[in-house]
Order: C-alpha cells, then sequence, then structure tokens
C-alpha cells in the first residue's frame, strides 16, 4: 500500500468511533463528557480493545457470539498485530492502526497492551480464581490496565504512578461491579470469576450457584464483591485532581454509575439476579449532573491522601516497560 492510500488519521478516528458507537452506546455518551484530543484518544483505544475481545469470542462488537474452537490461533492474530502496532508498523487492519495512532500519542508502555491480552488468554484458557488475590489479577488485566491506559489518554504521564494506580483502582472497581452483576449469565455460560476459596467458605461450587436454595449464600457473595468495589471506586477519586476538568468530570459520572450497579446488587440480595441489573437513563443523566459539580470541587473533595495500602496493587512493571 503506498503512502497516498494508507488511510489517515481521520479517517481511523472515524472508525473507532463507528466501533463504540455499535459496541457500547454508554461508553459513547460518556465519551463525550471528554475534550476533544481525549474522546478521540478513548475512541482509538476502545476500537482496538473492542476487536482484540470480538476476534477471542468470536463475535462482532459484543454480539452474536459463535463460540470459538481455534482460541490458540486467535491470541496469535491478536497477538501478532498487536506487536506490529506498538512497533509502529501499519497492520491494515484500522483497529490495530488505531492502537498504532494511540501508543506514538500517549507513550504507551508495551507492557500495558500486553496485559490486557494475558486476560483474553486467561479467559480462552477457562482459568478460574483460586483465591482473592487471583480475582484482583484478573480484574487486573481485563480492566486495570485499561484504566491505566485511559489515564494516558487523558495526559497522565506514565512515570505517574501513583494516578495510574488510582486509574488502575477505577477499572478493578468497574470489572468487580460487572462480575457481581453477571454472576447468573457467566454461570449459564460454564464460567465462574468467584474465587474458589470464597464459593469453600459459603459452601458452594460453580456447578451449583443458581439452585435456588443458594439465592442467599449468593447474595451475601454479591455483596462482597459490590462492598470491595466500592473500596476501589473511593480510591479512584482521589486520582481525580490530577485531570483536567472535562477528564475528571467523564471518570466521577462513570464511576457514579458503575458504583449504582455495584450499590443495586446489594440492596436487592438474593433477588440481584432475577433480571440484568442496569441504570436507567435518567440515572445516568443525574450521575453526569452530579459528577459535573464534583469534578469542579474535585481537589476539595479528594485532598492529596495515601492511597489505602490494604489494597492490591497492579505490577509496577506494567506502566514503566517499554
Amino acid at each position: 500500500m503506498s503512502a497516498h492510500d494508507r488511510p489517515s488519521r481521520d479517517a481511523i478516528v472515524a472508525t473507532a468511533q463507528e466501533s463504540i458507537a455499535r459496541g457500547s452506546k454508554s461508553f459513547a455518551a460518556a465519551s463525550r463528557l471528554f475534550a476533544r484530543p481525549t474522546r478521540e484518544r478513548a475512541w482509538l483505544l476502545y476500537a482496538w480493545c473492542r476487536a482484540c475481545d470480538d476476534i477471542a469470542d468470536g463475535q462482532d462488537h459484543g454480539h452474536n457470539m459463535t463460540g470459538v474452537t481455534d482460541g490458540p490461533a486467535r491470541l496469535a492474530e491478536i497477538s501478532a498485530k498487536t506487536e506490529q502496532a506498538l512497533a509502529g508498523v501499519e497492520v491494515g487492519d484500522p483497529a490495530f492502526d488505531a492502537l498504532r495512532l494511540f501508543a506514538a500519542e500517549t507513550a504507551l508502555p508495551a507492557a500495558l497492551a500486553r496485559d490486557l491480552i494475558t486476560g483474553f488468554a486467561l479467559d480462552a484458557a477457562g482459568w478460574r480464581p483460586q483465591s482473592e488475590a487471583d480475582l484482583y489479577q484478573y480484574c487486573y488485566h481485563v480492566a486495570g490496565a485499561v484504566g491505566c491506559m485511559m489515564a494516558l489518554a487523558m495526559g497522565v504521564p506514565r512515570t505517574d504512578e501513583a494516578t495510574l494506580d488510582r486509574a488502575c483502582d477505577l477499572g478493578l472497581a468497574f470489572q468487580l461491579a460487572n462480575i457481581a452483576r453477571d454472576i447468573a449469565e457467566d454461570a449459564r455460560a460454564g464460567r465462574c470469576y468467584l474465587p474458589q476459596d470464597w464459593l469453600d467458605d459459603y459452601g458452594l461450587t460453580a456447578d451449583t450457584l443458581l439452585a435456588p436454595e443458594n439465592r442467599e449464600r449468593l447474595a451475601q457473595i454479591g455483596a462482597r464483591l459490590a462492598r470491595l468495589a466500592e473500596s476501589y471506586e473511593a480510591s479512584a477519586r482521589f486520582g481525580t485532581p490530577m485531570l483536567s476538568f472535562r477528564s475528571a468530570w467523564a471518570v466521577l459520572a462513570a464511576a457514579d454509575i458503575y458504583g449504582a450497579i455495584a450499590r443495586a446488587i446489594a440492596a436487592l440480595g438474593p433477588r440481584a439476579w432475577d433480571r440484568r441489573v442496569s441504570t436507567s437513563s435518567a440515572a445516568k443523566l443525574g450521575f453526569i449532573a452530579r459528577a459535573a459539580l464534583a469534578a469542579g470541587r474535585r481537589t476539595t473533595l479528594y485532598p492529596p491522601a495515601p492511597r489505602d495500602a490494604t489494597l492490591w496493587t497492579r505490577p509496577r512493571v506494567a506502566a514503566g516497560a517499554a
């Protein structure tokens, strides 16, 4: 392909915008809170993450999963294209060329992108956590690393480990809320992201989670996940003074929206999985309005404070590697 025929940055960004519009209306709407440069980088990052997920699971923008029988080959494709993009080589695939642009514009540590791919490999292998530490490690790979990359999109320097820790915390909070919300859906698909230690504590097995007689104990696990999500969400908020107003606005709105999901699961108890817990459009608008006020007062609401030493901490090499 000649230089003249190569897609421009604008064309790749436009394709990334189409991807987020098809794959996640919530994220597409939330991205509008960012200033344009950050918004475009968020779209570029989303396009790559979405494509990796789709390739790994045999789906189209998160929909119409077909089932996968060639998992290793799919992971090899994801890794090869990602490495090309990280090396600055034109891939010829809009989603991976989106990563190429994102990496160049944010000085992305390659280890962060590779850490996300490790999450896909864990899922492909049917991995299940044995301990709470395993759960955090998984949440880091599939969401915490993305939180760090989003922080880079917002202009956080790759050397600002403290703020990247807070960004990782938000990713962990989101994933813990997702796991709590999707316990029943995952169980029906033969997946379980609850630590085996927890199941043992409550006298449950992955195969019997949905039995009616186990609902009360399952509700206790859901509440436990919600409490963990809340602790990481609270920690993440203290990173917002390092962001611009619009970036802090988006982060605080997202924290409120996902936090509401976790809190609803805890409040519903045994009824938490009767239907999929979600946040209404009206509630989202309320959270967005409230987040704008909080973003304006972020230095007062979230003054400098050491991060809670009891929280799980991401591997340092991920953000510092070339």
